[in-house]
């Protein structure tokens, strides 16, 4: 047991083992953005479909599982944090002893990728108090927010409503659609990365990958940025 703590420990400390972690942490969220902006789309279904979706989610595993992948969530959003910052200051004390124009073109793209990805982070958090923990609102106390559902005994949360609520209020809708920018322009750098991490990224492949991420990072962006665009806009829900 030693043994192998003391081989985690090693490889962890080292830049590849850093750099295993943030593409395979990466490559989990990047596939946790497409299911989330599926299920967040089903908003446009209207409220029926939507509470079904959110009831669903909250009472799989008999409430269980939301709170078992909430858990996977953050502890791979933390790994990935923590071993990019981690990979960047080592990255930074190695480039002092050298000056030419291509690591400090590097060093910049670094510190961009930092600075998007803690930026999000701070989103994250507040979308969490804002929809998930509903710190500061009174989503949970108000009956409008109390809505039924065909097969289901008693009232439930109407998270429909509570979407539309959200994002009429535009401070709101105007951080979200700012997040999900920096997002797309993370999206676009790391995607890449994880496949050159994972050695799957060759000089045949780089000019598809390159606009595979482009793509993927649009899709994102476009489909995130719709609902508060929609709501706040078009009226959409009002």
């Amino acid at each position: 047991m030693n043994a192998l703590t003391r081989c985690l420990e090693t490889y962890w400390n080292s830049s590849i083992g850093k750099k295993l972690v943030v593409a395979l942490t990466g490559l989990f969220l990047v596939l946790f953005l497409a299911g989330h902006l599926v299920g967040n789309l089903v908003v446009f279904l209207g409220p029926e479909p939507f509470n079904a979706y959110a009831y669903f989610l909250h009472h799989m595993g008999h409430g269980a599982g939301i709170w078992a992948f909430r858990i996977l969530m953050l502890v791979m959003l933390g790994a990935h944090v923590v071993a990019t910052v981690m990979l960047t200051k080592q990255n930074k004390a190695a480039r002092k002893a050298y000056e030419c124009q291509n690591t400090i073109q590097a060093s910049g793209s670094s510190r961009y990728m930092i600075l998007t990805g803690l930026t999000i982070l701070a989103f994250f958090v507040y979308h969490m108090l804002h929809f998930t923990a509903r710190v500061g609102n009174e989503y949970d106390s108000l009956a409008r927010y109390k809505t039924t559902l065909p097969g289901v005994q008693g009232e439930v949360h109407n998270a429909w409503l509570m979407v539309i609520d959200g994002f009429s209020w535009w401070p709101a809708s105007l951080l979200y659609v700012v997040a999900m920018t920096l997002l797309a322009s993370h999206l676009m750098h790391g995607f890449q990365s994880v496949f050159q991490t994972l050695g799957l990224r060759s000089k045949k492949s780089a000019g598809l990958l390159k606009q595979v991420s482009i793509g993927y990072a649009l899709v994102i962006w476009l489909g995130f940025i719709s609902i508060p665009v929609a709501i706040l806009v078009f009226g959409f829900g009002r």
